[in-house]
């Protein structure tokens, strides 16, 4: 049990070590005896369903950052790029990226995808059977995305050995606390990829890709009407697209097969019905999910759970509590593959909802559907090692034997 001693001094930049191992009993008594907890610096930490929802879809609840990052991050490139990319922007600049991304990662681009993606999963999983033991994270999930991601830039597949490096360095400069070690290679790594990225659009001005399924195209060549990013909106966009397409499906597909080896009657379950396999990527997405925490700035004073904050309050959405929510999920420690409604918030709400939302869902769906039908039996092959983020949930590493 967590104490209401632990529950008064939490704070993001100083979580014990369990929390990070396993958050969910903190998120529990933050909602039962402060769901609407006072942070360092004048923010709040919210852990309720309901305030959750009610922050993605005010308008008023602002997604740009340059106030935060910048005491943070300084005159850096990590402040560069994440006050730049479509994820910690508002209209104008957030409503421009989104319709020209949508429209290559709409239902039908993601049909177009769907080969492609069960000929990749199915290679990996051929080899993962000849080699019989692997690491999960490196050798199955994480390859997905990197793929997926590099043929929506038609990045060419030599070329995208650094993606991965560069995807976890850029996102950790995220985090709640920052150390100088993370800000270096944070820095460093938008640097290489901006340089990179600089011979890429080259090439690609000079031959333009197929303007429906390469993302760069669109992004180069701008809205109908003419209207274009600036090079350094370009670049950023294209890294945005890298790390919010990596982290979300690595860590969907990692933490999403570690709830099924602690819950061996839903794996059986999902076994025996492979109709329940969309199901069951939801509640991997509610029950463990790849992102913990969202944060807003109210750009108006917002009543939430009964406290009045005021303008300029910087908001932290629990995204793990609040899809732990039990005013909204019946029994929400149960782990439950078939589990309807579930309207989680992993992929936030409002106007911000995830861009990539439906290539993560069908990713997951093809990894886990092909992954269950090609092994009768999989079961940890060593100790796994946990990310220790505190914005991140997932593994750095999960051994694996398969037969």
């Amino acid at each position: 049990m967590i104490s209401e001693a632990e529950v008064r001094d939490f704070q993001l930049t100083r979580v014990p070590a369990a929390f990070l191992d396993d958050p969910y009993p903190w998120y529990a008594a933050l909602r039962a005896q402060d769901p609407v907890h006072a942070l360092e610096g004048g923010g709040v930490f919210l852990s309720r369903y309901g305030d959750a929802v009610a922050v993605y879809r005010n308008p008023r609840a602002s997604s740009d950052k340059k106030a935060e990052f910048a005491p943070k991050l300084g005159d850096s490139p990590l402040y560069e790029h994440h006050t730049t990319s479509l994820v910690f922007n508002d209209p104008p600049l957030h409503t421009r990226v989104r319709r020209i991304i949508m429209g290559a990662v709409n239902q039908r681009a993601i049909a177009r995808m769907e080969q492609d993606v069960t000929r990749l999963v199915d290679a990996l999983l051929s080899d993962m059977a000849a080699r019989g033991e692997v690491d999960f994270i490196t050798d199955f999930a994480a390859q997905i995305p990197i793929e997926v991601i590099g043929n929506l830039l038609d990045i060419p597949r030599p070329e995208r050995g650094p993606l991965r490096g560069w995807s976890i360095a850029i996102l950790t400069g995220l985090e709640p606390k920052l150390t100088t070690q993370m800000l270096d290679a944070g820095n460093r790594a938008v640097t290489e990829f901006i340089a990179y990225l600089k011979d890429l659009i080259a090439a690609r001005r000079r031959t333009p890709g197929d303007y429906e399924s390469d993302v760069l195209t669109r992004l180069i060549q701008g809205e109908k009407d003419g209207e274009k990013l600036t090079d350094t909106e370009l670049y950023h966009q294209c890294i945005f697209l890298l790390n919010a397409g990596h982290e979300t499906t690595t860590n969907l597909i990692g933490n999403g097969l570690w709830a099924l080896l602690n819950h061996p009657g839903e794996l059986a379950k999902l076994r025996a019905d492979p109709g329940l396999i969309a199901s069951a990527v939801e509640e991997m997405l509610r029950y463990d999910g790849p992102i913990q925490l969202n944060n807003r700035r109210l750009l108006e004073p917002m009543a939430l759970g009964g406290t009045s904050l005021p303008e300029g309050t910087p908001v932290t959405i629990g995204i793990g509590a609040a899809n732990r929510d039990p005013a909204q999920f019946p029994d929400p420690e149960r782990f439950d593959v078939a589990r309807k409604p579930n309207r989680h918030v992993a992929f936030g709400q409002g106007d911000h909802v995830c861009v990539g939302m439906n290539v993560a869902r069908m990713e997951g769906r093809i990894a886990f559907s092909r992954l269950l039908a090609k092994f009768p039996r999989i079961a940890l092959a060593g100790e796994p090692e946990r990310d220790r983020r505190v914005r991140f949930r997932g593994f750095r590493r999960l051994p694996v034997q398969v037969g």
